[in-house]
């Protein structure tokens, strides 16, 4: 295949792509009321709202650094229980309807960073899983856990067309470009049944499905996968939906 050849291959396949996300609003989606929450990591103690999850973070340089450290899963053994490979977690106890979930954020060797949406109390899918933004350095994913990948019914489901065609609609990923060692603005705003993500003000990911709107999300977690990442300045405003 010649280089032009190969090129129009890869713009063709580049615009499919585009043509199939959903239109970014140019506005944000959710306006801000209450603060409920901030912390700027600085000092000796941190607000009684966070708790442990799976607690691999530490405080450095006034920041917030969460490093995987199960990467592996590890079988049962010797009387010992299996231990599942999982990104570093970190949670906050807020409830929430609507939200804006702001935060700077740097990859040090990271994979992944998110912002995600819990519910304990909601037994309809794995573990109160509710919705999560996610960021690589490639890539910004929205994903609708509960009427998605975490669903009860569609979790149990062995990988084939059938469940494939369940989880159409539930999750997608908006490229990106962005760089390790550097500060980014991260802005997650949830309204209704919609999620909108800026990085350094700009538009960046959108995902309009049932699951978002969930009516009490009663936790909040930011996690890391791989070595390390790190998050500074959050905050999280109770928010209706913009005008």
């Amino acid at each position: 295949m010649t280089r032009s050849i190969l090129a129009l291959t890869c713009l063709l396949a580049a615009s499919a792509i585009a043509a199939d996300l959903p239109k970014i609003p140019s506005k944000p989606i959710a306006q801000k009321k209450e603060l409920l929450f901030s912390d700027d990591f600085e000092g000796a103690t941190r607000p009684k709202e966070w708790h442990r999850v799976v607690d691999t973070f530490t405080f450095e340089g006034g920041a917030l650094k969460g490093t995987q450290t199960r990467v592996a899963t590890i079988p049962a053994a010797d009387g010992k229980p299996e231990i599942t490979a999982h990104a570093a977690v970190h949670g906050l106890e807020i409830p929430t309807k609507d939200s804006i979930v702001e935060c700077k954020i740097k990859f040090e060797g990271a994979s992944m960073i998110d912002i995600e949406f819990d519910d304990r109390k909601y037994t309809g899918c794995h573990y109160g899983h509710i919705s999560r933004a996610q960021v690589r350095l490639n890539g910004i994913t929205i994903i609708d856990e509960r009427d998605g990948n975490m669903k009860n019914e569609i979790r149990a489901m062995p990988a084939g067309p059938e469940k494939s065609k369940l989880l159409v609609g539930r999750q997608v990923t908006f490229p990106a470009k962005l760089e390790a060692g550097k500060w980014y603005e991260l802005v997650v705003e949830t309204a209704g049944d919609e999620m909108r993500v800026t990085i350094d003000g700009k538009k960046a990911a959108f995902l309009k499905s049932s699951g978002l709107g969930h009516e009490t999300k009663s936790k909040i977690e930011v996690g890391v996968a791989g070595q390390s990442g790190f998050f500074d300045d959050l905050k999280v405003w109770n928010a209706v939906p913009a005008k």
